[in-house]
């Protein structure tokens, strides 16, 4: 006899087995039945209903024997050892669902044997005993999978990942064969003869399912060319998502915005849409600070021998002021220009001495990566005036720290500009007004 043939014959015997202690308990009953003088119909009945009382105590018994078990054994057992995983197994409650198996697959046996007087009910009691085991086992695949996920989850290679949406996928499917199943015993027909069924409907179900096939489809183009993991942080102007992904599953995104508010993103819109995701900028080396200000034109000057005098007074630029003044004199000088227009020759301006205030100011800044760009430059004028940007990276990436930092080098940059006998435009305001017309009304005899 070959392997085959012993697994075969090894399995046919314990299911003989377990089938002939029913019998030998079935036949007990039936004599102690007997011997109480109740027969016929009125006999059976008893015998069904005194076995289904009976297979209650049992399964009672198997419950209580095992909770005890999962309690005393189990927990302790999982609270000494240093792993996780069966932490998770207990938490997510996956040796209660094999429980539940254990006791479907007895009452699976005893409901042929109970309901052998009654033929007309066994087809629908083997039935019910069928789904029952199908349900046990989608509970405890149900458990078994979100264990699984949180003990993916709890590794930080996993972290990040968007496990749990092919967790909600693998559900589905799961679920959708559980269901094939029970119809199909309901049925009375093969789980093919179901299927086959569902052909008719196929376009129903993909408009049914339309998130959940979009949400799985960009959920692998998401982990594939790594888009977005969880705690990066993203920016969706179309759905008001500003914040932290907290969680993201098959058709949604989840994220806690700084508002401390949720928006609820769809997956596919992620892949489908443009959205900001800051992960790059948090991931540097630096975090990036683009401001300006906005210099009033008529107070943009050339430098004459007056501010001059004044400006030298500034250490962070002495040196500069020194060197640039000795160039524009040897230039005029050498070419003979004529001093006393302003426009011959070469000339400092008030601006551009302070822009290069401001770059001194930022290379001394300790809060700033000079290994990163920085510049302050000069953009388009337009009618508010000359915008003079400070473009450079702060070294504390973190919200606060950096609007702190940002704020620092404005405040002083803001309170110098006065001293380079500039000016900040500033539209005028109803205090402006009134001012201006109190010294009209001064003035006027």
């Amino acid at each position: 006899m070959d392997r085959t043939d012993k697994s075969a014959l090894s399995g046919h015997l314990e299911c003989y087995l377990c089938r002939m202690n029913f019998l030998e308990g079935a036949d007990l009953l039936h004599q102690w039945i007997a011997s109480a003088g109740i027969h016929g119909r009125t006999g059976a009945l008893v015998f069904l209903f005194t076995g289904l009382a009976l297979l209650t105590i049992v399964c009672t018994l198997v419950w209580v024997i095992a909770r005890i078990a999962m309690i005393k054994i189990v927990r302790t057992t999982v609270t000494r050892t240093q792993a996780t995983w069966d932490d998770k197994l207990f938490e997510f409650k996956v040796f209660r669902g094999l429980t539940f198996i254990v006791i479907a697959v007895i009452t699976a046996k005893a409901v042929p044997v109970l309901f052998s007087n009654f033929p007309d009910w066994i087809k629908l009691a083997s039935g019910l005993s069928r789904v029952y085991i199908i349900l046990s086992v989608m509970f405890a695949v149900n458990a078994i999978l979100n264990s699984i996920v949180a003990i993916l989850e709890s590794s930080e290679k996993l972290r990040d990942k968007p496990i749990r949406s092919y967790k909600q996928v693998a559900k589905i499917i799961f679920y959708l064969v559980g269901f094939v199943l029970i119809l199909a015993i309901a049925l009375g027909e093969s789980p093919l003869y179901v299927l086959g069924g569902f052909g008719a409907v196929t376009a129903v179900l993909i408009l049914v399912f339309r998130d959940p096939i979009l949400g799985f489809v960009a959920s692998v183009q998401m982990s594939a060319i790594d888009l977005v993991r969880i705690g990066d942080w993203i920016q969706v102007d179309k759905f008001g998502a500003d914040g932290e992904v907290i969680e993201i599953n098959l058709t949604t995104v989840k994220v806690r915005n700084w508002d401390m508010t949720i928006s609820l993103v769809p997956s596919y819109a992620l892949v489908s849409d443009s959205f900001k995701n800051w992960r790059g900028m948090q991931m540097s080396d630096g975090r990036r600070i683009k401001r300006h200000i906005l210099i009033n034109i008529s107070s943009v000057r050339f430098c004459d021998e007056e501010l001059y005098s004044k400006l030298l007074l500034l250490e962070r630029i002495r040196p500069f002021l020194e060197a640039r003044h000795q160039q524009v004199e040897a230039f005029n000088t050498e070419n003979q220009v004529n001093k006393d227009v302003l426009l011959n020759g070469r000339r400092m301006t008030n601006i551009g001495i302070f822009r290069m205030y401001a770059q001194k100011y930022i290379e001394e800044n300790p809060k700033i990566n000079l290994e990163m760009t920085y510049m302050v430059r000069q953009l388009q004028s337009t009618e508010n005036g000359v915008p003079i940007e400070i473009y450079a990276f702060a070294h504390d990436k973190k919200w606060e720290h950096f609007e702190e930092v940002t704020a620092d080098i404005f405040d002083h940059i803001l309170a110098a500009v006065p001293y380079f006998e500039l000016e900040i435009f500033q539209n005028p305001s109803g205090s402006d007004m009134r001012g201006l017309h109190r010294s009209l009304r001064e003035e006027t005899p």
